[in-house]
């Protein structure tokens, strides 16, 4: 299908439609494609749950601060400034497209709505708002409208002491969700905080225990309208105001409904009000917000995405190009932005405009005027700091000094302080994450990157700590919530996690089983040892140390899992067990039960949850990639050259099922369909086509058994296991109650009551037929001679399935 012919869709609705969850869904029906979603925190959670589905080796993570980018990804997750749109994938989704009538990033948005496309599929998702310019701009697209799936409805105006349990409040100001989160932990325990600037880390943390039911409040800026999944039943705006960066305004109806529509999740209803003393809002904006009936957006903004860098007068005439005559209705010209006022700025600073000559130096400057302004400092300061970086790449060594960058970061690194402080910190090293994520600006990129990644960590941990200090009463939700209770015999879905805990008595879980003194003790008991590796003592002062190091789980590199024999996934930093393989819906999908004990609510548990199972994807992805068609430019070429029959490909896709040993008789029709262009071929891939079985050598060394080992173990019942016997063992004693299928699955297919190694069977099916000693033959597989004949008989009956 051509790119022109390729199908364009507008979703358009409501929050809570399931829009998000579509677009995922679309993008893995193909075989590569790309998310732009409007926020960070947004991006890094849909990552989460892409991963945990293909594993992280499939799916990159792309933002202006953050770049997960495998040898191989199938999948791109962007905030929508971030996507590489080159890469030619089948598949493009762009999320809240009404966010292209916004000032700032508006003509980003629109950019994306105008020229981003999959080769196979493109879908735009937003409010319904957007119906008519997506028909002016999009004239091919099919549009359909979204239901909301629950209901949503105004309460009018609650007093503070009638906020109902599960209520988020909404103000504009951090010094306006501060007094009320004071207020709260005076009369209710206190709340969790979400604020804009939180980082992802400490945003999370803020939500895990929101989430958990700890705290039954969450005090937040608008910052919860977009993409924030949470179990609010109630949303209660204390302002309706807010500065945009130029001025104080009233919001208008389909901004407090982006806001409103938090409220409910999936088909549980949610309400909305205003906090008294503020007056309850017009019944027009109340029904308008209940009905999902808003005026539509009339205009975009717009930028020339063919800016011309040549000089900067000429660049600045780009960017202020007017659009095409046919759509000047409905495109305005997006001239006052950040980046450009920061442009008109540094072309009026004498050392930036003497060196600001030449294409390339142009075009540096225009990437320098692009870095935001995360600090909200005034426009000068932050002018200033952007003509500082620009003089340094610019200067002898084309690159930012070590010296110089560590004069500004090292400051950054100190979790004293009050939440401001603390926030402002953040802010700062926001900035320079982004500068390091620039190719080129700097030596040692990717050092200076962990340098600064660790030391916003360290802040968010900081942070949250400050946050529940001050916001949140312990002694409080103590009473009401009590210590989380072991789930390692219990396999808990992301369904089942996403569930509100029920209320306890101190001392007591939720069953009603008698607790331990401590959360010390629970985790003693059930990791043993040294548990301070699992970041029960220590830290930083305030929070549970038990949440920071989930938070550390969630955001570490593959190598802190290991498997171990039992089949169960440990943090490679004390050997704690995290979670056990069970069934899933085959051998190629297993599930998770986690096994780790810890003091958090349902959000972080789901991330966790999705962590590992990230892990254990990329666990199938990396034991089965030779096998595997996609993803191996240089093997796709090889493989292009062969060019594979069915009868193979039909081969090789019975190995990948039965993780790389199938009997040969149970693929004797492909085999005997085989090209010697296919055997050449197989060969390449590793495969060795036997007499009496076709394998994978490479999936007989030690590792790579002890994982086949573990995903077979997955989907026995309890107390049924396959042991592997030790490297210089050539067979095993096979259960009958374990189907020969799983012995074949993890290298020793079975021939009567024995299951023999895969690189073995040929050996000894050929002594057996060709009439070797029993003795001698009992003797290489190590089993009695008594169980020769029914092994002699399985080979004659497998050479029988071949003629």
């Amino acid at each position: 299908m051509s790119r022109d012919m390729a199908p364009v869709t507008a979703v358009l609705g409501p929050t809570n439609t399931g829009k998000t969850h579509r677009a995922i869904e679309a993008l893995l029906n193909h075989e590569s494609g790309m998310i732009g979603l409007p926020l960070r925190l947004l991006a890094r959670e849909v990552y989460d749950r892409v991963t945990a589905r293909v594993g992280e080796s499939a799916c990159a993570l792309v933002t202006g601060e953050e770049k997960r980018i495998p040898s191989r990804p199938r999948y791109w997750i962007c905030t929508v400034e971030a996507m590489p749109l080159g890469l030619g994938v089948d598949f493009v989704a762009v999320d809240e497209i009404q966010l292209s009538g916004h000032r700032e990033r508006g003509h980003v948005f629109t950019d994306r709505v105008l020229h981003a496309r999959g080769r196979r599929e493109t879908l735009f998702l937003g409010a319904a708002t957007m119906r008519p310019l997506i028909e002016r701009l999009v004239p091919n697209a099919r549009i359909e409208r979204q239901a909301r799936l629950s209901t949503l409805t105004g309460v009018g105006s609650l007093a503070f002491g009638a906020l109902p349990p599960r209520t988020a409040v909404v103000a504009f100001s951090a010094a306006r969700v501060y007094e009320l989160a004071d207020r709260l932990r005076g009369r209710r325990g206190g709340a969790a905080v979400v604020l804009g600037a939180l980082s992802p880390r400490a945003r999370n943390a803020q939500v895990a225990m929101y989430q958990s039911g700890e705290v039954d409040y969450l005090v937040a800026t608008d910052a919860i309208g977009m993409g924030l999944n949470l179990d609010v039943a109630c949303v209660a705006f204390a302002d309706v105001r807010k500065f945009d960066g130029r001025q104080a305004r009233e919001l208008d109806d389909a901004e407090l409904a982006q806001i409103a529509g938090r409220a409910g999740r999936y088909q549980t209803d949610g309400r909305f009000a205003t906090l008294a003393p503020l007056g309850p809002l017009p019944l027009s904006t109340t029904r308008a917000i209940e009905q999902h009936r808003f005026p539509p957006q009339e205009r975009v903004f717009w930028r020339t995405h063919e800016v011309d860098t040549t000089s900067v007068s000429d660049l600045l005439a780009s960017l202020r190009r007017r659009p095409p005559s046919d759509l000047k209705g409905v495109l305005a010209v997006a001239d006052d932005a950040e980046d450009v006022r920061a442009l008109v700025y540094l072309s009026g600073h004498p050392e930036v405009a003497a060196q600001a000559v030449g294409g390339d130096r142009v075009s540096l400057l225009w990437e320098v005027c692009q870095v935001p302004d995360f600090r909200q400092l005034q426009m000068d300061d932050h002018f200033q700091l952007l003509a500082a970086l620009y003089l340094q790449l610019v200067g002898p060594t084309q690159r930012l000094g070590q010296g110089w960058i560590e004069r500004h970061v090292a400051p950054l690194d100190d979790a004293h302080g009050d939440i401001d402080a603390l926030l402002n910190r953040m802010a700062a090293i926001r900035t320079w994450t982004y500068v390091a994520n620039r190719s080129g600006w700097l030596d040692d990129a990717s050092g200076w990157q962990e340098r600064t990644k660790a030391i916003e960590d360290h802040l968010s941990d900081a942070l949250h700590a400050a946050l529940v200090r001050r916001f949140v009463d312990r002694r409080a939700t103590f009473d009401r919530v009590g210590p989380a209770a072991p789930t390692g015999s219990v396999s808990e879905s992301p369904l089942s996690a996403g569930r509100r805990p029920g209320k306890a008595r101190a001392g007591r879980d939720v069953s009603g089983r008698a607790a331990p003194a401590s959360f010390a003790e629970l985790l003693r008991a059930q990791v043993g040892g040294d548990f301070k590796a699992a970041g029960t003592e220590g830290g930083a002062s305030g929070d549970s140390p038990t949440e920071r190091w989930i938070e550390d789980l969630v955001t570490a590199s593959h190598g802190r899992f290991a498997l171990d024999d039992a089949g169960r996934i440990v943090d490679s930093i004390g050997g704690q067990s995290l979670a056990r393989l069970v069934r899933g819906v085959d051998l190629l999908h297993p599930e998770l039960a986690l096994t780790v004990v810890a003091e958090i609510g349902p959000g972080a548990r789901l991330r966790l949850h999705r962590r590992l199972l990230a892990w254990a994807r990329d666990l199938v992805g990396d034991l089965l990639a030779r096998l595997r068609p996609h993803g191996d430019r240089e093997r796709a070429s090889t493989d292009a050259a062969v060019a594979f029959s069915a009868a193979a490909r039909g081969v090789l896709y019975q190995l990948e099922r039965s993780l790389g040993a199938i009997p040969a008789h149970e693929a004797r029709e492909q085999l005997r369909a085989l090209t010697q262009d296919d055997r050449q071929g197989l060969r390449k891939r590793g495969v060795r086509v036997g007499r009496y079985v076709v394998f994978a050598p490479s999936l007989g060394k030690a590792s790579a058994l002890r994982a086949r080992a573990a995903l077979a173990n997955a989907t026995l019942a309890q107390g049924s296991r396959i042991i592997l016997p030790a490297p210089s063992e050539t067979s095993l004693r096979a259960d009958e109650d374990v189907p020969a299928s799983l012995y074949a699955a993890v290298g020793f297919p079975v021939f009567g009551s024995r299951g023999i190694r895969a690189d073995f069977v040929d050996n000894i099916g050929t002594r057996l037929l060709g009439g070797a000693p029993a003795n001698d033959v009992a003797s290489r597989l190590g089993c009695s001679i008594e169980e020769i004949p029914a092994i002699r008989r399985a080979f004659g009956q497998g050479t029988r399935h071949l003629r």
